[in-house]
């Protein structure tokens, strides 16, 4: 591994359209073997309707939380490198609305690594989303009960 370079590499919440090539540099190192790519979009549906777009909003916390998040993937995987960011703000069809990348020395610790720190973002970072129905309608996802 490269000398002196965190596991995690890089974490982020933004405004701004995400760069899965900037994700993928993150991870990059020498003694990488693999490098699985997690990339979520908007899409045009759910639950049957139209989606005309969304709007992400996150909590004050979320981005320590999804440091954490990373951290203890780190910890639990055997993972080189490291990289999550996830937009915030209004996304239209097809943008791409979060990144994620595990960096290891085989292809299987990739994949599992990758698939936790996705799953575990969604399911514990406070990041919110709001759908907007082509019919007008509207669904906010992931809110507190």
């Amino acid at each position: 591994m490269t000398a002196d370079l965190p596991v995690v590499r890089l974490v982020d919440l933004r405004e701004t359209p995400l760069d899965v090539t900037e994700v993928l540099d993150a991870v990059s190192d020498r003694a990488v073997g693999g490098v699985d790519v997690f990339v979520g979009t908007v899409r045009d549906h759910d639950h049957e309707q139209g989606v005309t777009g969304l709007e992400y909003s996150a909590h004050p916390t979320a981005l320590t939380r999804l440091q954490e998040v990373a951290a203890g993937v780190a910890e639990r995987y055997d993972v080189l490198a490291l990289a999550a960011v996830h937009r915030v703000g209004r996304l239209e069809i097809g943008d791409v609305a979060v990144v994620v990348a595990t960096a290891t020395v085989h292809r299987a610790e990739a994949f599992e690594a990758s698939r936790a720190l996705i799953d575990e973002l969604k399911e514990t970072v406070p990041i919110w989303k709001h759908q907007l129905f082509t019919d007008g309608t509207e669904e906010w996802v992931g809110t507190p009960a």
